[in-house]
C-alpha cells in the first residue's frame, strides 16, 4: 500500500549541515510565515469556536492541536525532503465546521475527522489522490468556498461600521502597507493590521482586565468522537475537498512554481495522520499550507528554504504548548477586533474564491453551489455546503457538458 510514498531523494540533511544552511534571511521568512499562521488564521478559529459553543479551554485545545502536531509534521518533512514542506490546518474546512456546529454536536463533527483523515489516507496510500483532485471541478469547489467565506467579508464590513476606531483603522492600515510593497515587505499588511488594532484597543481600554498575560502551558482536552451518519455525509467529503483540492492544490502550486517538487502521495499521507492525531484533542484537519510555503520560498537559495519550514515547525510547536495564553488574550479582545482580523485574512481567499468560480468553465454550477450554500439551509440534516456541491455538479452535469468535454481533453 505504501510503495506510491515518494521517497526522498537524497539524504536528509545533518545538523551540522541545517546550521550551515540557516541564515537570518530564512528566520526571518520562517517567523513571518509562522506568524501569519499564528494571527488572523487562529482568529477564525476563534470566531468559529465562540459561535460553536465550545468552551475557552476546548478552543485552546483545538488550537493545540493544530499547531502542535502540524509543527512536529514540518520539521519532520522539510528535514526529510529538504524542502519547505509547512503544514498547518484547512482554513475552509474551519469555515465549514462553524457552519455545521449550528446543528451538530462538537463531538459529532470530531467524529467526522476521524473519517476524513481514513479516506485521505486511503487516497495517499493508493496513489489515488491525484485522480480524486481531479474529479470536482475545481470552479464548482470554489464557488462553494465562496458561499462559506462569505460571511467573514460581510463581518469585516459591519465591524467597521460599528467599531471604526479599531476596525477601521485596521483596515486603513491594511491598505497603506497593502498599496505600497516597498513597506508592506517589511511588514505584512495582516501583521500591521494586528498591532495597530492591538494597540487602538489598549489605548481605548477595550481589552478586559481579565486578559492580563499570564503564561500557561496546555492541558489538552480529549475529545471522544460520536459517530453520526448525517455528520459524516455533511463534512466528509467537503473537508477532504478543501483539504486535497483547494488547500494541498494551492501550496503544490506555489511550491512547484519556484522549482521545488513536493511530494503529492507522501503529503497526502502526513495530513491524513495529521487530521487523526489532532482529532484527538478537537483539532480540525491538517493540509499543506499556501500562503506560509509562499513566504517561506519568497526568497533566498531554493536549496536552503526548507530551513524556514524547520524555523515555522519550531515556532509553531513553542505557540501550540502556550496555546491557553494566547486563547484567553484574544478572547478577551473586542469583537470589532477578531472580525477584522479574520475578514482581512479572507479578503484575498474570497477574491481567489470568486476569480477561480466563475472565470472560466462550470460557471453555472459554481453559481448554484455558491447560491445554495450561502443560502444555509440543511437538508436531511445534512449541511448547505454538501448540497452546494452537490447541486452544482449536477447543473453542471445537465447544462455544462461541453465544459466537461474540454477539461477532459485539456
Amino acid at each position: 500500500m505504501l510503495s506510491h510514498f515518494e521517497r526522498p531523494t537524497e539524504r536528509p540533511p545533518t545538523p551540522g549541515r541545517i546550521a550551515s544552511d540557516f541564515g537570518l534571511l530564512y528566520a526571518s521568512n520562517g517567523f513571518i510565515g509562522w506568524l501569519f499562521a499564528a494571527t488572523a488564521p487562529v482568529a477564525i478559529i476563534l470566531t468559529v469556536g465562540s459561535h460553536g459553543g465550545l468552551s475557552e479551554t476546548e478552543i485552546a485545545s483545538w488550537i493545540f492541536g493544530v499547531f502542535f502536531v502540524n509543527g512536529l509534521i514540518t520539521i519532520l518533512f522539510c528535514w526529510l525532503y529538504r524542502q519547505p514542506l509547512a503544514f498547518f490546518w484547512t482554513i475552509p474546512g474551519t469555515v465549514l465546521v462553524g457552519q455545521s456546529l449550528a446543528h451538530l454536536t462538537f463531538p459529532q463533527v470530531v467524529g467526522a475527522y476521524y473519517v476524513t483523515s481514513a479516506l485521505m489516507l486511503v487516497l495517499g496510500a493508493t496513489g489515488w489522490v491525484k485522480r480524486a483532485m481531479e474529479l470536482v471541478p475545481l470552479s464548482i469547489v470554489m464557488g462553494m468556498v465562496a458561499g462559506v467565506f462569505l460571511r467573514f467579508g460581510l463581518d469585516l464590513v459591519h465591524a467597521v461600521f460599528a467599531d471604526t476606531a479599531i476596525a477601521g483603522s485596521m483596515v486603513a492600515t491594511w491598505l497603506l502597507l497593502a498599496s505600497a510593497p516597498r513597506f508592506g515587505r517589511r511588514c505584512p499588511p495582516i501583521i500591521g493590521a494586528l498591532l495597530v488594532g492591538a494597540l487602538a484597543a489598549i489605548v481605548l481600554g477595550r481589552f478586559e482586565a481579565s486578559s492580563q498575560l499570564h503564561f500557561e502551558l496546555i492541558r489538552p482536552v480529549v475529545q471522544e468522537p460520536t459517530w453520526s451518519v448525517a455528520a459524516i455525509v455533511e463534512l466528509v467529503v467537503p473537508l477532504a475537498i478543501t483539504v486535497l483540492v483547494v488547500q494541498n492544490g494551492q501550496g503544490f502550486a506555489v511550491l512547484k512554481a519556484v522549482g521545488h517538487n513536493p511530494p503529492v502521495n507522501a503529503v497526502t499521507i502526513a495530513c491524513g495522520v495529521g487530521a487523526a492525531v489532532s482529532a484527538l484533542v478537537g483539532g480540525i484537519s491538517t493540509c499543506l499550507t499556501g500562503p506560509t510555503n509562499a513566504i517561506i520560498v519568497g526568497s533566498g537559495e531554493r536549496k536552503r528554504q526548507y530551513v524556514a519550514g524547520i524555523v515555522v515547525g519550531v515556532l509553531a510547536i513553542l505557540f501550540g504548548l502556550l496555546a491557553p495564553t494566547f486563547t484567553r488574550l484574544l478572547l478577551n479582545a473586542p469583537r470589532s477586533f477578531i472580525a477584522a482580523l479574520a475578514g482581512l485574512a479572507m479578503l484575498r481567499v474570497l477574491q481567489t474564491a470568486f476569480v477561480t468560480a466563475f472565470a472560466n468553465r462550470f460557471s453555472l454550477g459554481a453559481l448554484v453551489a455558491f447560491l445554495v450554500t450561502l443560502a444555509d439551509v440543511p437538508l436531511l440534516n445534512v449541511g448547505a455546503a454538501f448540497w452546494g456541491l452537490v447541486c452544482g455538479i449536477v447543473i453542471s452535469l445537465l447544462l455544462e457538458r461541453a465544459d466537461f468535454a474540454s477539461a477532459s481533453s485539456s
